[in-house]
Parts: structure tokens; sequence; C-alpha cells
């Protein structure tokens, strides 16, 4: 197997990655829903005329200090998709794209090859096979090394699939993933590039582990028991338990670390999260624990569509690749 494994998983994940990307900008929005150290624009808006007088009048007017705003409805992701259309246009749903793609490049043809590594190294010399519980080490291990590798597109994904929902003047208005990676090197220094990398770490193993282990045990189960054969039925079958599992495992850490690498830091002021403790402890104080699952929706939306193309696409690379 060796390259072959992560020439194979890479162009997979690529496919899945580009295809799916506007069910995931659409759950970063609804995960960044509601914070409370962000303006809320619509408020701004709506008090803008009222204000909107000479300098003299305006200093005859005392505002109150604080301004009780009322946290923001919740929205759907269907809604969420149609409000960003009318308001940012089609295009922004594929905003951060070349991130995408990027991190795809990096992070799952990691994942992906080294996952087929380890399984080989680790399998039953007489039968081939490969032990559930190994199949979850190899999962957490491969996943771990992906994250670490491609954290800096990971970080300005969420940025830019998340630069629409701010007020205009406090977008970053990357124009690329590569202009995004410039900006942040230059006025954060390197280490923004590796911002929120315990959780990506995190995430990435939990994502990889219950992702690819559950799929390679439901395949086998169901040829096992001759439900199916190993065929386009049995892959989607598979693949989409699989995409389920792994949403449900990941979502919380999902939240989080969007919510820790979006956070915009002032120059000589506290950052909103100290780190991911801070960031899940706030969240759960401000919104309740089931802030937790936001974008659950669009996430397991993205998550089974995303494993379905991803572990549909990687076993045609297979047939084609297969005598390489």
């Amino acid at each position: 197997m060796g390259l072959k494994g992560f020439v194979e998983g890479g162009i997979a994940s690529i496919v899945a990655g580009a295809s799916t990307h506007p069910l995931d900008l659409i759950k970063v929005r609804m995960q960044l829903h509601g914070e409370s150290h962000l303006p809320n624009p619509s408020t701004l808006q709506a008090f803008r005329p009222a204000f909107a007088l000479s300098s003299a009048s305006a200093a005859n007017i005392s505002l109150p200090k604080t301004l009780e705003v009322p946290p923001p409805p919740r929205v759907g992701p269907i809604s969420l998709g149609i409000r960003i259309i009318h308001s940012e246009g089609v295009a922004a749903l594929f905003s951060g794209v070349s991130a995408t793609i990027l991190r795809q490049t990096l992070y799952s043809t990691t994942r992906m090859g080294l996952y087929q590594v380890l399984k080989q190294k680790w399998a039953e010399p007489d039968t081939g096979n490969l032990p559930l519980l190994r199949k979850i080490v190899a999962g957490l291990v491969a996943g771990g090394v992906g994250a670490a590798v491609g954290n800096p597109a990971d970080v300005a994904m969420v940025r830019m699939q998340a630069d629409g929902r701010l007020p205009i003047e406090q977008r970053r208005n990357y124009k690329s993933v590569v202009d995004a990676l410039t900006q942040m090197s230059k006025q954060e220094g390197i280490g923004s590039l590796w911002c929120g990398s315990g959780l990506t770490v995190n995430r990435a193993m939990i994502v990889t582990a219950s992702q690819l282990a559950s799929y390679d045990q439901i395949k086998e189960m169901i040829l096992e028991k001759g439900v199916m054969s190993d065929g386009i039925g049995t892959h989607v079958t598979a693949s989409f338990a699989a995409g389920f599992v792994a949403a449900v495992a990941s979502n919380p850490i999902d939240v989080i670390k969007t919510r820790v690498m979006n956070m915009k830091v002032e120059t000589g002021a506290e950052p909103p999260y100290k780190g991911a403790l801070d960031c899940a402890m706030k969240t759960v104080r401000a919104e309740g624990a089931m802030a937790l699952y936001k974008g659950f929706i669009p996430t397991i939306s993205r998550q089974g569509p995303f494993t379905v193309v991803l572990f549909v696409t990687l076993e045609q690379v297979r047939k084609l690749l297969k005598d390489l």
C-alpha cells in the first residue's frame, strides 16, 4: 500500500471536502451563533439612524452604559443558507474553499494514508483482519498526526468561512488561503497558524477513529453476514453510519475549536477565551450545555454526505489504481 494509500485517500478527501463545503460553512456559522462577546450587527444597524446626528447634538445625548441586547433568534441550516445567499451572494457559500482544499490535501491525505499503513502493520498475520480496538487506536494516531500537519489550513478555513457574519469594519477580508496564512503570520506571528491546535488534534483523533474504524467494522459486518455484496450499496450504508457516529462524537469539540480559532485578539486586550476549557465553560454558562451541539444538524447533514462521498470515491479510486 505505502504511498498509494496516501494518494487514494488524498484524492477522495479533496473531492468530498470541495463538494460539501457549503454545508461545512453553514455549520461553522451556526456554531458561532450566539457568542456573547461579538456585537449584534442587526442591533447596531437598527440604532444607527437614531444617533446619526451632528457632533454638537450628539454631545448632549447621554447613552446608557450598558445596552440590553436580547439573544439572537435561533436559525436553522436552511434559513441560514438562504440568509447568506441573500446578504452575501451565492459565492459566499464557497468562502474559504481554497483553504478546505489545502486542509484536505494536508490533513486528510496524511490521516487516510497513515491509517492504511497502521492497518497493514497491526493486522493479524494469519487472517489479515484488524480487531476493532486496533482500528480505533490506528484512527487516533492517524488523526492526531494529520491534524498537526493541517492545522494552519484549518484556522484559515474557519476564519474565511466566518468572515461574512462580522460587521464590515471588523472583517479580515482574506483573498485566498495563501493570503490568510501570510496575513496571520505577519500580524499575529507564526504561532497563530497553530491556534487551537490542541483542539484540532483532539477532534481529528475522535473523528478519524470513529469514522474510519466504524466504516471498516460496519462494512466487514455487512459482508460477513451476507446482507449485501461488496458494492456501492454496502459502501453507502457503511459510510453513512460512520458519518453519524463521527458527528455525534466530535460535535462538542468542533464547536469549541471553531470559536477558539475564530476569536479576534486585540492588541493589549484580554482574549475572549483563555483556552479550550475556558471557551467550553463560558459557552455552557452563557448558552446552556446543548450549545456544544450547535450546528449538529448541518454537521450530520455535512458529515453524512462527506463520509459517503469520501468512501465511495475512495473505493472507486482503489479500483482504478489497483494494478499500479
